[in-house]
């Protein structure tokens, strides 16, 4: 999780060393976008549970176990599903550009490019906090990384540089705000997860 400070501080120090390391897809799901979402995802569950959220200009009460469980647990494989899905898209893309890049390389840039939005979810344990606030403040730094981070990763030819980085850009934008809005709809009260069928599913699965 340290990583995440020098990719935001020190991107040009942290994507070097990233590029160098080639890590692969067990370790970098395991040991950087775990433990990233999951402290993300407690913090959110023990603000959901103790401050509520504010819904619709007003203090909700607190948010119930099952609640919580609920969207917690959709929240958490959305996450997954967006740094997959974007870096598939990516791939896909930068393909059109240079056939030499492999799915590593753009999964590799998409899950530490991610890294700052993730970080900045842990305002969303706020009752008080918008939940535009801290994905505008997160895809701001990952547009910034991402910058430093394509021409070290995916060494993109120079003249397709630019090209590869903006159509990385507005993928990974997309993805993260279509799921910051399903979140942030549930959040602001305008969504029932309450009576959905994952819902019923993990309440009857808790109930043993």
């Amino acid at each position: 999780m340290i990583k995440v400070f020098f990719l935001i501080f020190e991107p040009g120090v942290a994507w070097e060393k990233i590029a160098q390391a080639k890590r692969g897809f067990a370790y970098i799901t395991l040991v950087h976008l775990l433990p990233l979402i999951l402290i993300g995802t407690a913090l959110e569950s023990w603000g959901l549970h103790i401050h509520g959220k504010i819904q619709r200009f007003q203090i909700d009460k607190p948010f119930s176990t099952q609640e919580i469980v609920t969207f917690e647990s959709i929240q958490f494989v959305t996450f997954f599903a967006v740094v997959f899905v974007t870096a598939l898209m990516v791939y896909k893309i930068s393909q059109t550009f240079q056939d030499r890049l492999n799915f590593l390389q753009a999964f590799t840039t998409v899950a530490y490019g991610f890294s700052p939005l993730f970080l900045f979810h842990f305002l969303d344990a706020s009752a008080a906090m918008h939940p535009a606030v801290p994905w505008l403040i997160g895809i701001g730094l990952v547009i910034w990384v991402l910058y430093q981070g394509i021409p070290r990763v995916m060494q993109p030819d120079p003249t397709h540089a630019f090209g590869v980085y903006l159509s990385t850009v507005i993928v990974v934008i997309l993805t993260s705000a279509l799921a910051r809005v399903i979140t942030g709809l549930y959040l602001l009260g305008y969504m029932d997860l309450q009576h959905s069928w994952l819902s019923r599913k993990l309440s009857h699965l808790f109930s043993y």
